[in-house]
């Protein structure tokens, strides 16, 4: 099984560009599907999540061939509605967000068991209920059989503000006869960025970026071309990286309005960054400390639906409030096993104490010494990653395919930074 070898305390400094948003990118392929036409999707990251992606859609009959540096083009000119490959759909949870495009182009769904990181219980009742709410039929028998003669527009109330519940209601609704309107809907930037490439492709959705969609329905969509954005989750990772290995950081390309709350909430770290046009700075030599709440109340850090912090970058902020001077409290709202990874840091030197699945008290900073560690999901072994370069000595992190899901070779990237990084097969 592969790992990584790491040596840290070596300085990490240098210019870096992330690559394309892959939860932007995942519910564009699966998309691809509402139209007989083909499909351009540019800046497209090389990740394991995507490869299973297009895997998906080849096993539905689907053409997808690799036109360009990443660069993808499909064509959906013919779809089979036949089961899909049970082992394959429990690797990844987009697999998901195949129902709402499936039901809209052949009618017809019967989806396994999606798959994903293990963080706690991920609802799939939001997107149930909003297929149903359009007119499919809902079998759950250790699978999901989805089949709608016809899908109808409807005035939908999500139960949860959910990313992928919204994103499969929505490419529901674009081939659905008549009106939706889609209230409570997630308004992430990747949930805006399908809106946006369906319109490219003939949709009419306004509303995009509020959480109140309104849908009318078209017989077809045609082709298109579309730019991913940059991920801003993978921009988060590198300003934590470059804040607790202290070494000046420049990240290209970046899309500002996405980092708001970040940049926000890592300065209540003592986080120093600056945008220059579209890159973003950060700063060397930090002398990171937790900033106090009026009157020197211990402040927190929590995620929640965007706006708010996002539920994908509270991993990485613990790892930073690790070698942060001060008291902070972490409390991860969203999954109730995300913060489980941090007997891992606490093994390596940290001060942290677990006061129960969603609040975690970190007393910074705490020098950090290599360990043999495995990595449960993506986001906590990109933390890993992370804690691992700026500990003393050697570090070796297992199960790396995890980070392979969400991060673009990534040991490649951080080799350019000055990381002593390797990645071995055992």
């Amino acid at each position: 099984m592969a790992k990584f070898i790491i040596e840290g305390g070596h300085p990490i400094q240098g210019t870096v560009t992330p690559s394309g948003n892959k939860n932007a990118a995942l519910p564009l392929l699966a998309a691809s599907l509402l139209t007989d036409q083909p499909v351009v999707l540019r800046n497209i990251p090389r990740i394991r999540d995507v490869e299973d992606m297009v895997r998906l859609l080849s096993d539905l009959g689907v053409s997808v061939q690799e036109t360009g540096e990443h660069q993808l083009t499909i064509h959906a000119q013919e779809v089979r509605g036949e089961q899909l490959d049970p082992l394959l759909c429990s690797r990844i949870r987009g697999s998901i967000l195949l129902a709402g495009p499936m039901l809209g182009r052949v009618g017809q769904i019967d989806l396994p068991l999606p798959g994903g990181d293990v963080i706690g219980r991920r609802r799939v009742d939001t997107h149930l209920l909003a297929l149903s709410a359009l007119g499919a039929s809902v079998t759950v028998n250790g699978a999901y059989s989805l089949r709608a003669d016809v899908l109808r527009g409807d005035d939908i109330l999500l139960d949860e503000a959910s990313v992928t519940g919204t994103e499969n209601a929505v490419m529901g609704a674009v081939r659905a006869r008549g009106a939706s309107i889609i209230r409570n809907a997630a308004s992430e930037p990747h949930v805006q960025e399908l809106c946006h490439f369906l319109n490219a492709l003939g949709a009419h959705i306004t509303g995009i970026g509020s959480n109140t969609l309104t849908i009318e329905g078209v017989e077809r969509l045609h082709g298109g071309d579309f730019t991913i954005s940059p991920d801003y989750i993978e921009v988060g990772s590198y300003v934590g990286l470059g804040a607790v290995t202290r070494g000046e950081m420049r990240i290209c390309g970046v899309v500002p309005d996405h980092l708001r709350m970040i940049r926000l909430v890592f300065r209540r770290l003592g986080v120093e960054m600056r945008f220059e046009g579209n890159d973003l700075v950060v700063a060397d030599e930090q002398e990171l400390r937790v900033i106090e709440d009026v009157h020197g109340a211990i402040p927190k850090i929590d995620d929640a639906p965007w706006p708010a912090f996002p539920a994908d970058m509270m991993s990485i902020a613990l790892v930073v409030a690790t070698q942060a001077r001060g008291t902070i409290l972490i409390h991860e709202k969203m999954f109730e096993s995300r913060l489980y990874f941090v007997d891992k840091l606490i093994q390596m030197g940290a001060r942290i104490i677990l006061c129960d699945p969603h609040r975690a008290v970190v007393v910074g900073p705490s020098a950090l010494h290599g360990e043999r560690l495995e990595s449960p999901d993506i986001r906590a072994g990109m933390a890993l990653l992370i804690a691992a370069l700026c500990a003393e000595g050697r570090s070796t992190i297992g199960n790396i395919g995890q980070i392979d899901r969400g991060y673009e070779h990534i040991d490649e990237k951080l080799r350019a930074l000055g990381a002593c990084i390797q990645r071995t097969n055992d």
